[in-house]
Formats: C-alpha cells, sequence, structure tokens
C-alpha cells in the first residue's frame, strides 16, 4: 500500500522548499507548521543521526476550505490533519524528493461520503501542486 504522492525534482532542497511552498499555496494550502528534522536529529541525537537524514523539512500544509468541511463531516478527521508534506534530499543526492500524504488514506480509515468527497478534491490539489514542481 502507497500512502504518498511524490515527485523528485533536479534543484538543490532550499530552492525545491520555497517552491513547493509556492505550488502549494497555489493551491490553496497555506503552511501552518514547518519542521526541520535535520537540525532536531543534531540537537537531540547528534551529528551522525542529522547527517544520515540529510535536509528533511515537514511542512504541515492546511487547506482551511478542505479542514473545515473533513471535521465537520467527522470530528476525529482532525487527528490526520494538517496535510503533511515532506522535502527531502539526503547529504550527497543531486536531486529533491517532495512527498505528501496520500488524502485518499483518509478514506481507507474513515469511509464516510463527506470525507471522501473532501479527499478527492485534496487529493486533485496536491496532485496539481506537486506536478507543477516537475514542469
Amino acid at each position: 500500500m502507497t500512502y504518498t504522492l511524490s515527485t523528485t525534482i533536479a534543484l538543490p532542497g532550499a530552492e525545491a522548499l520555497e517552491l513547493t511552498r509556492d505550488a502549494l499555496l497555489a493551491q490553496g494550502f497555506g503552511i501552518l507548521t514547518e519542521i526541520d528534522v535535520r537540525s532536531t536529529f543534531e540537537v537531540k541525537l547528534g551529528t551522525e543521526a542529522a547527517d544520515a537524514v540529510g535536509d528533511y523539512i515537514i511542512l504541515g500544509a492546511c487547506n482551511p476550505a478542505l479542514a473545515s468541511r473533513a471535521i465537520a463531516a467527522e470530528p476525529e478527521i482532525g487527528a490526520l490533519l494538517p496535510c503533511n508534506v515532506v522535502v527531502r534530499r539526503s547529504k550527497d543526492a543531486d536531486s529533491t524528493t517532495i512527498e505528501a500524504i496520500d488524502p485518499q488514506t483518509m478514506v481507507r480509515l474513515s469511509g464516510a461520503p463527506a470525507v471522501k468527497e473532501v479527499a478527492d478534491d485534496a487529493d486533485s490539489r496536491l496532485r496539481k501542486a506537486l506536478d507543477s514542481l516537475s514542469n
């Protein structure tokens, strides 16, 4: 079973991160959180762990209209929000991978028709954002 939507682009991590933010914004997603996993590993686990993970940023992306519809349909769905988007690049890589949670994961867990409608909309928007990075 796959649970992410993914693309890989031949850009440095910082540039890919900025383009990812812009692509998400163009599809109505704001960034609620940003977690620098490398920095956290550096502080908590040391340089070796940080080097092993490479550049690794988790963006907590949220489209408020979609989140509102999903929560109204099933309040427990908030445990699966926001939509996480990972921008990662290993130490010696010449490309950056961008992965987003597949919104259909919510459907597999919920089964509520209203949640499926929201997931379908989020899926379309996230795919458009990722596709725009590849072009």
